[in-house]
């Protein structure tokens, strides 16, 4: 019997890790939940992911990306005379009305970073590559500042349930932009 070639099974098995914190919490993770939640072989997902940490790891990757895609494609950003604060809020905002399972995860990702060494590395991927985007428009100091406020302002409007308040972003936003 020869194998199927499947060149999307790494990123099935990665999608199906999300789904499987999305729903179970980390500690539900394991090659099984995932192999079944994907519908691949056990050992696909042995394969592509020797350790648990591994797979948490392109799962976090994965999760970083929407955020800083939105960041990096951003014209506003881009754009010297444009209101940086402004963009970032409303960017904060699509980030936050979107389906909050995704923004929740990412913390839940992020936060296993302190358990799980291996994954610290891939967390701060996060804040170095939004941190660089930024500092085109500031310094990177500020940039970094800019990183943790916006962590901070998610981190809260998750938390608490409030409505995300983008003028209020905006307001802190603008404070730490020169």
């Amino acid at each position: 019997m020869s194998r199927r070639y499947d060149p999307d099974r790494r990123q099935r098995i990665t999608d199906a890790a999300l789904r499987v914190v999305g729903h179970s919490g980390i500690a539900g993770l394991s090659h099984r939940t995932v192999a079944a939640e994907a519908d691949v072989p056990l050992g696909s997902t042995t394969y592509h992911f020797a350790s648990l940490d591994e797979m948490l790891a392109a799962a976090l990757r994965q999760v970083n990306e929407g955020f800083a895609a939105a960041v990096r494609d951003s014209e506003a950003l881009a754009d010297p005379t444009s209101d940086m604060a402004a963009e970032l809020a409303r960017i904060i905002g699509e980030w936050l009305a979107g389906d909050r399972t995704g923004v929740e995860l990412e913390f839940d990702l992020y936060l296993a970073a302190l358990r799980r060494p291996v994954l610290r590395p891939v967390a701060a991927e996060w804040a170095d590559a939004v941190t660089e985007i930024l500092a085109r428009r500031t310094d990177p100091v500020t940039a970094r500042a800019l990183v943790a406020l916006i962590d901070g302002i998610c981190l809260q409007v998750l938390l608490t349930d409030a409505v995300y308040d983008a003028a209020y972003a905006r307001e802190m936003l603008g404070r730490l932009i020169p």
